[in-house]
């Protein structure tokens, strides 16, 4: 369980994050939503100790995030996976290259044969087992997200982050990558949060969904409950979201 209390951070006057409380379960998909510039991203980054907070506490199984040392959040980082906004793959590098990177830094010493192994589980996974030495260059933008997904998933995490793994995508791919979130959540076990601004992602692979809105958690529910709800600022996000 992740477990966000009184969280706060500002970048010089910009006060990001004005006491964000929030629990996240395990096992569920918890999408958290919000304007652009909102503070989504900021507060994922938070969970990982990629930032620290100016004030409150990240708890992840019972460990304070934001007071390990370096080699407790290290340890920590293994259990995580974490798909950046655009995948941000290394152009210089294959897709096995990328997706094994996690790997061939480990301190583990892990052999090559079992980082090959693992490599080629992972684009199993994500639906693309010839694309191991092809370059980023010649990925579309959906193939783009999947191999961001299978290094995320190299580490055989517990926890995996997404930070807007549809946007840029076209409506078709964008369901393909949502129905991907939905089945890796389900087969692997794991604890998915998924940060975006599209309502069609919330109703595909939430199971609940937590609202961001000037600094704080505004709303927490099931989509259902978020899509029927009469408040007002909810409802102009979803029409703004849906046009």
């Amino acid at each position: 369980m992740i477990e966000i209390r009184n969280l706060h951070k500002s970048f010089g006057k910009n006060h990001v994050l004005r006491g964000v409380n929030l629990d996240i379960e395990t096992g569920a998909t918890l999408v958290i939503i919000g304007r652009s510039g909102c503070g989504k991203s900021v507060l994922i980054k938070h969970i990982v100790g990629l930032l620290k907070p100016d004030q409150g506490d990240i708890k992840v199984e019972g460990m304070v995030v934001n007071q390990l040392n370096t080699e407790e959040l290290y340890q920590l980082r293994k259990k995580f996976g974490f798909l950046f906004q655009g995948a941000a793959l290394f152009d210089s590098m294959t897709v096995g290259e990328n997706i094994a990177l996690a790997l061939v830094e480990s301190k583990d010493k892990i052999p090559q044969p079992e980082i090959d192994r693992r490599v080629d589980e992972k684009l199993e996974l994500v639906g693309l087992p010839d694309a191991k030495n092809l370059k980023p260059a010649e990925l579309s933008g959906g193939m783009k997200k999947r191999v961001g997904l299978a290094r995320a998933l190299i580490t055989d995490p517990d926890y995996i982050l997404y930070d807007e793994p549809t946007t840029g995508l076209d409506p078709i791919m964008s369901d393909s990558i949502d129905h991907l979130i939905k089945e890796l959540t389900e087969k692997l076990k794991v604890t998915s949060v998924v940060v975006t601004h599209d309502m069609y992602s919330v109703k595909n692979v939430a199971h609940h969904v937590a609202m961001m809105h000037e600094g704080i958690i505004y709303f927490v529910g099931t989509p259902a409950e978020l899509v029927n709800s009469d408040d007002p600022i909810i409802q102009e996000f979803i029409q703004r979201t849906e046009v």
